[in-house]
């Protein structure tokens, strides 16, 4: 072997130590860039709009599922407790607006090199009654842009925040129960649980502010 020749032929001791050392320094080398061996870089997951948003005005959560292969979104929180009193048909005006489907159906949108960030599909807006043709993107991990044209166009758009519930604070003491007052105030509803949201915005498909505007 070459190593065996080099190792006979040294003849200076100060020239075999320094031969020494560099091949324990390439052996060393060697070990750690052998397979199996060398770390493997830490792999992030590139991120949706799958998760719980919260709207411009801060008024209300959004929570966004993968149903069949598209992204539905449900209200999934209010600030304060309402119904869809402008929904064309007279017959939905008096259901609440909380789990109620207001992204419709978004798909990815085609890109030209097989990867997208922008979803489309439509938005049902229930302060106008009106279906919206729309798009969702990521600005970045914890911003969602959601735009909508009303018949191709009257185009606006806002940005969502990612809601990252707060960490799980140990239950309150237990006071003793009190007798309940009719005139109680409460802020705020209960969230959308996750599960659900697919079963109402599948099982609301159809409806008639849902058709027939594209």
């Amino acid at each position: 072997m070459s190593i065996q020749r080099n190792f006979r032929s040294c003849y200076v001791p100060l020239s075999c130590a320094a031969f020494l050392i560099t091949i324990a320094a390439s052996s060393h080398a060697v070990s750690q860039t052998a397979p199996g061996s060398a770390a493997q870089p830490t792999q992030t997951a590139s991120p949706d709009p799958i998760g719980e948003w919260t709207v411009a005005k801060q008024v209300a959560r959004i929570k966004i599922a993968d149903c069949d292969g598209k992204l539905w979104g449900v209200v999934s929180w209010e600030a304060k407790p309402g119904i869809d009193r402008k929904n064309p048909d007279p017959g939905l005006r008096s259901r609440p607006t909380l789990g109620m489907p207001n992204l419709i159906g978004m798909a990815p949108a085609k890109s030209y090199n097989g990867k997208s960030n922008k979803w489309e599909g439509e938005i049902y807006n229930s302060e106008d009654g009106h279906t919206y043709s729309a798009n969702i993107s990521l600005i970045d991990p914890n911003t969602l842009r959601v735009q909508g044209c009303f018949l191709g166009f009257l185009c606006g758009g806002e940005n969502w925040t990612r809601f990252e519930p707060p960490d799980t604070a140990p239950p309150p003491a237990q006071r003793p129960a009190t007798k309940s007052s009719n005139t109680r105030k409460t802020t705020g509803s209960t969230p959308e649980p996750t599960d659900d949201v697919c079963s109402r915005a599948l099982g609301s498909a159809g409806l008639p502010h849902e058709r027939g505007l594209k």
